[in-house]
């Protein structure tokens, strides 16, 4: 029954994170009361609702007044840096009614988003209005951030001068990898249209003068070529050619001794631990018309496909792994 009623639990943070009350909390603590005028709720829905964040552990009460929990003050509050309600923000507007399309999904093969009736497709509607792009990438920082911050931390980046981030979006993974190691220079490549959004986040952490971004399509252009290259949350949303085609124009990149990093919420080779990396592949079947995530197993062997000597898994953070092959 908790699995299944499990929206109940869902809709109410992502109601809480569109109303902003984690943001609202963070100016001030109020009671019930003084939170239901501040955020404009019915006298009705207010009590359940903020004792509702409280039991599900989003919210704290003492004397009758609310909090933030640490946590959620220090990722929820939309005016911190740390904030990363973005995601759950595209999840609220988009997937929530989207994934009531799974059945169909599942039956048909076929996307369940906005191209599903003739409409714009939600990443051509994203890159045409640089506001609402920027929020994405944004978002994005805020997904993979942790990742980001392990790969930079286990990674052996001793042995290497220079990397590309390709689909890099804001850049936050050439960010921690570049402040975490003062000798290596990198290269952001995505769609042009992410450019000012990557300058500007760089320049933000003294990085302008060892970061710089190249504009391409990985498909139609080449690689720009480096010692390691690095894809996160790129392979998942193509088909099992275009997977193997990336990953052959990253070992095109490579010198000899390069590294390709590939990470992911990389499924556990049994398919029956990470529960998250294979309800995202669910998600791939919502969102493109044939991406699928896949297993260490699998990656490796593609690795090894197109010529890369050997290849390991190494977990990171979450349900996030890495897949390293060494060229």
């Amino acid at each position: 029954m908790q699995v299944g009623l499990g929206f109940w639990d869902s809709k109410t943070l992502l109601s809480a994170v569109e109303m902003e009350v984690f943001t609202e909390l963070a100016r001030r603590p109020g009671t019930a009361e003084e939170l239901q005028r501040r955020l404009g709720l019915h006298a009705r829905s207010a009590r359940d609702f903020f004792d509702a964040l409280v039991a599900l552990g989003f919210l704290e009460r003492r004397d009758n007044t609310y909090h933030n929990t640490p946590a959620t003050d220090r990722f929820l509050d939309k005016r911190k840096p740390s904030y990363i309600g973005g995601i759950l923000e595209m999840a609220n507007q988009r997937l929530f009614r989207f994934w009531n399309g799974l059945t169909e999904a599942l039956r048909t093969g076929r996307p369940q988003n906005e191209a599903k009736t003739g409409g714009e497709s939600f990443f051509a509607a994203l890159y045409a209005d640089p506001a609402r792009l920027k929020e994405f990438l944004k978002a994005m920082t805020g997904l993979s951030h942790g990742a980001n911050l392990a790969i930079a931390n286990k990674f052996q980046w001793r042995n290497h001068r220079s990397f590309v981030d390709v689909g890099t979006a804001q850049g936050d993974l050439a960010v921690q990898v570049a402040l975490a190691h003062p000798h290596l220079a990198g290269i952001g490549f995505d769609l042009p249209e992410v450019a000012p959004s990557f300058e500007e986040y760089a320049a933000q952490q003294g990085l302008g003068s060892r970061l710089k971004f190249i504009p391409g399509e990985f498909f139609a252009d080449e690689l720009p070529r480096a010692d390691v290259v690095m894809m996160g949350h790129i392979l998942h949303d193509w088909d099992l050619n275009q997977k193997k085609e990336l990953i052959r124009k990253a070992y095109d990149a490579l010198p000899k001794g390069g590294v390709l990093i590939v990470y992911e919420s990389i499924i556990d080779d049994e398919r029956r631990r990470n529960t998250f990396g294979l309800l995202m592949s669910l998600n791939m079947l919502i969102e493109t018309p044939a991406g699928f995530d896949y297993t260490g197993a699998d990656c490796m062997g593609w690795m090894k496909e197109v010529g890369f000597r050997d290849a390991i898994v190494e977990h990171l953070v979450g349900p996030d792994s890495m897949v390293v092959g060494n060229k």
